[in-house]
């Protein structure tokens, strides 16, 4: 590792120097895979006095882990545990109007790919460990961390990690929520419905079935009764709104002078956790299409689910304790991948979600400094 970061600012800038970038779709640059990053959390790690672990995932893209010493605890019993959990990837850096590697501190702010999501909230996590070095061993429960790879696209990092090592008894993922709990948030379907024709020449239309058409039949009912159903099979839920569906994507036929055969339509559902109790996104989906029209087909893509940790969870009123009052959030991350393996999870972190992703990523360095205080003051309150 370089020469050890002074404070938690020009360790944010040192993540965001390294690239680790996404591969999936258009990364936008020939510099992909999570490697590089987590074999610097991992010297970090090291230096803090954590064992460090490396799960290779994909080829060259592990997930880093991290566990600090932990004295027996005075009655014989086992540990609770608990993992800091973010994510090492970042998205595209394509179209961005800055240095994405650059991590320039300029007007307070830390810029470059992955400031917010989610090198901000990894520096301040590896921050705050780091200073309470010394008080982990002596605390009631394990503390663990966890770099996880491809959060940005298919979670394969944090379903892998729930796998090989949980269940925890807590999850703290790495998001930038405004220092806020997120402890509810929405799920995600994608979806490829496809409707069936028979094709024939064009000039005689009549002796075919136009699958366009039959997939405009089911648009206008995606897009007015579907919507209304939604709202009645799955509730209202007080945190997270309303279930929605989005018609992102179509595609239909092969020439204009044939009656087309099939058409295909990609959709995407934000779901709650009540759809979920009531059957789920997928079945209330292929319930509807299948009222429409009988010959018609769907193709899941994988889904999300939505995040639903109890508000009661000892862990998380010690958050509320520290000033982390409760959100709910209408993007998914990793916490509900470690939460469906059975491990209660939210998701938390500095820095505003409304710089993911964003043309001119940044943090404002105050952020950073305030996401280490919240950090510590949860690890300190650990000790009672």
């Amino acid at each position: 590792m370089s020469p050890h970061p002074a404070n938690v600012v020009q360790l944010c800038q040192a993540l965001v120097r390294i690239p680790s970038v996404n591969p999936d779709g258009d990364p936008g640059t020939e510099q992909t895979g999570e490697r590089a990053c987590a074999e610097f959390v991992g010297d970090f790690l090291r230096a803090a006095g954590a064992e460090v672990f490396f799960d290779e995932v994909e080829p060259g893209r592990p997930n880093v882990i991290g566990r600090f010493p932990s004295l027996p605890a005075s009655h014989g019993q086992k540990k609770p545990r608990i993992v800091f959990a973010p994510h090492t990837d970042t998205v595209s850096v394509g179209g961005m109007t800055i240095d994405p590697f650059g991590g320039e501190v300029r007007d307070d702010c830390v810029w470059g790919r992955g400031a917010s999501d989610t090198k901000g909230p990894m520096a301040a996590m590896l921050w705050a460990l780091h200073e309470m070095r010394d008080v982990i061993p002596t605390l009631p429960v394990e503390i663990h961390f966890a770099g996880l790879m491809s959060e940005e696209s298919a979670q394969l990092g944090s379903q892998d990690f729930a796998r090989r090592h949980g269940p925890y008894d807590f999850a703290i993922v790495g998001e930038p929520t405004s220092m806020k709990t997120v402890f509810k948030h929405k799920g995600c379907l994608w979806a490829d419905i496809h409707t069936h024709g028979v094709a024939v020449h064009g000039a005689t239309p009549e002796k075919g079935v136009n699958a366009i058409v039959k997939m405009a039949a089911l648009v206008q009912a995606l897009d007015t009764g579907f919507r209304q159903h939604l709202i009645s099979a799955g509730s209202v839920d007080e945190w997270l709104g309303i279930n929605t569906i989005n018609l992102g994507m179509i595609r239909g036929g092969t020439r204009s002078n044939i009656v087309a055969d099939h058409c295909t339509l990609r959709v995407d559902m934000r779901t709650t956790p009540g759809l979920s109790r009531a059957g789920g996104a997928l079945a209330v989906l292929r319930e509807f299409v299948q009222r429409i029209d009988s010959t018609a087909t769907i193709d899941p893509l994988p889904e999300s689910l939505p995040l639903d940790t109890d508000a009661e969870n000892p862990f998380v009123k010690r958050l509320i304790h520290c000033g982390a009052d409760l959100t709910g959030a209408p993007w998914f991350c990793d916490a509900a991948f470690l939460a469906a393996a059975g491990t209660p999870a939210i998701a938390i972190g500095p820095g505003s979600i409304a710089q993911a992703h964003t043309k001119d990523e940044f943090i404002r360095t105050q952020d950073l400094g305030d996401g280490v205080a919240l950090f510590k003051h949860f690890i300190a309150q650990l000790a009672s």
